[in-house]
């Protein structure tokens, strides 16, 4: 394979994440172009990447087939998606997709993706292979007059932790039950949160596991976080992806509580704050060119510990071309 071109889907603000597949085809001396794609022309992505297309909104029905267009014309290795709302298209059209192109997209099987996507189905498959989770109440139980306090409410199919809510009591429960679209409740869950980057090959099998500290955050993303090495929760996280079977870089949310390790969700796809685990040494980036490349990888845990980081925003100047000014 002479030139590894990569695909990003909904480019949006992904700059950290354009830079570091090109840092990693820079290390590996790999000729590479990423391709950015996004509805909008101001997509801050779009003005970082070698080359840029324009693509129709995801709920567009010739959606798949500008992905397709897009991969012939650029030469396409490998299409990387970034957000929520593409992951179950993808999955139900990436043989069509692949069958179609030189491509691979990279996105989980349908079954795995339909568990992660849905917040229920994700608690039922938690519940039903022993892992930790708050208990998710049913609408029986929320009746009863002796229901406690805290409780969360969240949408089923949300992310970014929108219409997240602490309940408190009653009344607000029913206000938040109101203004939730298909909303699931949970014991409020306290503790030290933690996302957990997970690559894993095109077989499943665990390449890296990296722990962060959540020290705070913004909009439901990390903005400063804290690189660790927990051997419970790379442990049980690795026990987690053997049951799950993803591929590709995947986001998990969980919660060290009084009573264990606790599991908010899983996210199959490349998180907001996943250039913090590349950086620390855990370059799924640099992995997915060796595994285009043809190469083997094993399971490698020789990234950087004890390392912070806080993540900020920064501005780009256009000038009356919509091209950055430099001057």
């Amino acid at each position: 394979m002479n030139e590894i071109n990569i695909l990003m889907l909904s480019a949006g603000r992904r700059v950290e994440l354009v830079q570091c597949f090109q840092n990693a085809a820079k290390k590996l001396d790999v000729k590479s172009n990423v391709v950015a794609a996004d509805c909008s022309d101001t997509a801050p992505a779009l003005y970082f990447a070698d080359k840029t297309v324009k693509v129709p909104r995801i709920d567009h029905p010739e959606y798949i087939e500008s992905i397709i267009k897009t991969c012939k014309d650029e030469y396409i290795s490998l299409v990387v998606p970034t957000i929520d709302t593409d992951l179950l298209l993808l999955a139900e059209n990436k043989s069509y997709i692949e069958e179609n192109t030189d491509a691979r997209v990279l996105i989980s099987n349908h079954s795995v993706i339909s568990i992660c996507r849905d917040k229920i189905s994700t608690q039922k498959f938690m519940e039903d292979n022993r892992f930790g989770v708050p208990k998710m109440y049913s609408a029986d139980e929320l009746e009863d007059e002796s229901l406690t306090f805290p409780l969360f409410i969240k949408p089923k199919s949300g992310s970014s932790s929108v219409n997240t809510f602490k309940v408190n009591n009653k009344k607000e429960l029913s206000i938040y039950k109101e203004l939730i679209d298909s909303p699931m409740v949970q014991d409020y869950m306290e503790g030290e949160e933690y996302t957990v980057d997970v690559f894993l090959d095109f077989e499943s099998n665990v390449i890296s596991v990296v722990p962060r500290l959540r020290i705070a955050t913004r909009g439901g993303e990390i903005a400063k976080g804290r690189i660790v090495k927990d051997k419970q929760i790379i442990n049980d996280v690795i026990k987690l992806m053997e049951v799950l079977k993803p591929i590709g870089h995947i986001t998990v949310q969980l919660m060290k509580t009084k009573n264990g390790i606790e599991y908010i969700e899983v996210n199959p796809r490349f998180g907001g704050g996943a250039p913090m685990s590349i950086q620390s040494g855990a370059d799924s980036c640099e992995y997915l060119f060796r595994l285009l490349m043809g190469e083997e990888l094993d399971f490698k845990d020789n990234y950087k510990e004890n390392i912070t980081f806080l993540r900020f925003d920064q501005s780009i100047i256009l000038n009356k071309n919509m091209e950055i000014n430099h001057d």
